[in-house]
């Protein structure tokens, strides 16, 4: 057991130019702190088997879930059951920080959509 944080943790770039932090990694739980440009999104994809939750610290996303755009700001989140195809983009001028928490890890539970 140990305090988390950005500093501490094994950090990783994904889509080129965005940045995440594995703040928790167990056999049942992942919580990532990730930083996304403006202008930046992932691809869309789901989980067959590890349900999310994303919420917002700073900034704004756009999170469309199973054909349904939502507007998230800080202090949002927003629940994605397993199987339901997602992705979250930031359409916005400031750079978005946000945690997402996984169980299981989504780690090798990823198809694209």
């Amino acid at each position: 057991m140990s305090v988390a944080s950005i500093e501490a943790s094994e950090h990783y770039v994904w889509g080129g130019n965005c940045d995440g932090w594995h703040l928790v990694m167990s056999e049942n739980l992942s919580v990532i702190q990730e930083r996304v440009p403006s202008g930046s999104s992932e691809v869309r994809h789901l989980h067959n088997k590890t349900e999310q939750f994303f919420f917002i610290l700073v900034g704004t996303a756009s999170l469309e879930v199973a054909g349904i755009t939502y507007v998230l700001r800080a202090s949002e989140g927003f629940h994605v059951p397993a199987g339901v195809p997602h992705t979250l983009s930031n359409q916005h001028e400031q750079a978005l920080d946000f945690l997402v928490v996984s169980t299981p890890p989504s780690h090798g539970d990823r198809e694209n959509a």
